[in-house]
């Protein structure tokens, strides 16, 4: 397949070299692409501050915040520009999330190669991509008459909150990351509990557990 004569400019925020590679490889069968890289979210806000990018590709498990936490900076710094998830999270948990919270779609990393291309060139062309399972699960959930988890009435960053805690960080290692004070922290865990019917640390683990809520481990 030739190339495109159109160079295109690619971050890539992952912090897994082999999915780098991987995603670099891919394109490059059709683009003539120009790959920035960063392996944590700070990196890749400031990537993105500081030159303009054609797509963007975000990773939603990075060290320091999340990148489903910085999205909604990153539309800020590039609002032009798509951002599509590539993630081993599970999609039915996290697709909706990352579309409301600004992303223009979500891709599992087990996805063939040819799926992620295609991914690529429907945002490239102003669209949103989600897979075929995703979109049914959307589909049955309007069927239903819209009906929630309980964990998709928290705010993105009680959600977020919920799966530090859930994958062991502490309170104090939670502040520092996400530069917060310990008691936001404390007040932001108490509105999740009440929220999910819970009452411990360990409630939460086994709740995010059961939802899938932390990295896909079934592959």
């Amino acid at each position: 397949m030739s190339k495109n004569l159109l160079k295109l400019r690619v971050l890539i925020a992952d912090d897994h070299t082999a999915i780098r590679l991987g995603v670099r490889s891919a394109l490059e069968t059709r683009y003539a692409a120009e790959f920035t890289e960063a392996t944590d979210a700070k990196a890749a806000l400031i990537q993105a501050r500081a030159k303009q990018f054609d797509l963007i590709l975000l990773d939603l498990t990075m060290p320091g915040r999340s990148g489903l936490d910085i999205l909604p900076d990153l539309k800020l710094a590039q609002p032009a520009t798509p951002i599509l998830v590539v993630s081993m999270h599970a999609e039915e948990q996290f697709g909706l999330r990352v579309l409301q919270a600004g992303a223009a779609g979500f891709i599992h990393k087990s996805a063939l190669a040819d799926e992620l291309l295609a991914a690529v060139e429907k945002v490239l062309a102003g669209r949103r991509y989600v897979s075929e399972s995703l979109g049914e699960s959307l589909a049955s959930d309007f069927v239903r008459g819209g009906q929630r988890e309980s964990h998709e009435t928290l705010s993105a960053r009680e959600f977020e909150i919920l799966r530090m805690i859930a994958s062991g960080k502490s309170g104090k290692e939670i502040a520092g990351e996400l530069s917060l004070s310990y008691k936001t922290v404390s007040t932001y865990r108490t509105r999740m509990l009440k929220k999910l019917g819970l009452r411990t640390n360990y409630d939460l683990r086994e709740y995010a557990l059961r939802e899938r809520l932390l990295e896909d481990t079934a592959l």
